[in-house]
């Protein structure tokens, strides 16, 4: 995995925990790697997967099954979702609208890239 400065190794491991849950690479119930064979995986310390750990134990994604080892939660994919809803509505838009503005993109401008999601969606 290549980390970016922009964000906490954790994090984006964290991050990269949550793709493989929605794509669902990752199902509910699945055991996720050991702290140890994910920080060798990874090239980073064990401590670094323990806070990745510890954080979405926190929030629900994952659950620690004592002496059996982390497992994906029931409700992961819902929790994720709406986390990331969340931050798009919170982060993302407001910055996309703001750049939108400086460069006076239009309504008829960004039509067209809606258009193209729904066709995705649908």
């Amino acid at each position: 995995m290549d980390f970016k400065a922009s964000k906490s190794i954790y994090q984006q491991i964290a991050e990269s925990i949550c793709d493989r849950i929605i794509s669902e690479n990752l199902q509910p119930g699945d055991r996720i790697e050991s702290v140890r064979d994910m920080a060798a995986k990874m090239g980073v310390n064990q401590n670094t997967i323990l806070k990745t750990y510890t954080d979405l134990q926190q929030v629900g994604v994952i659950e620690n099954q004592r002496g059996i080892g982390y497992f994906v939660s029931e409700t992961s994919k819902q929790i994720i979702f709406n986390q990331r809803k969340k931050e798009f509505y919170d982060d993302i838009l407001p910055e996309f609208l703001k750049q939108a503005s400086l460069i006076r993109l239009t309504k008829e401008d960004i039509l067209p890239f809606l258009n193209t999601l729904n066709q995705t969606i649908s």
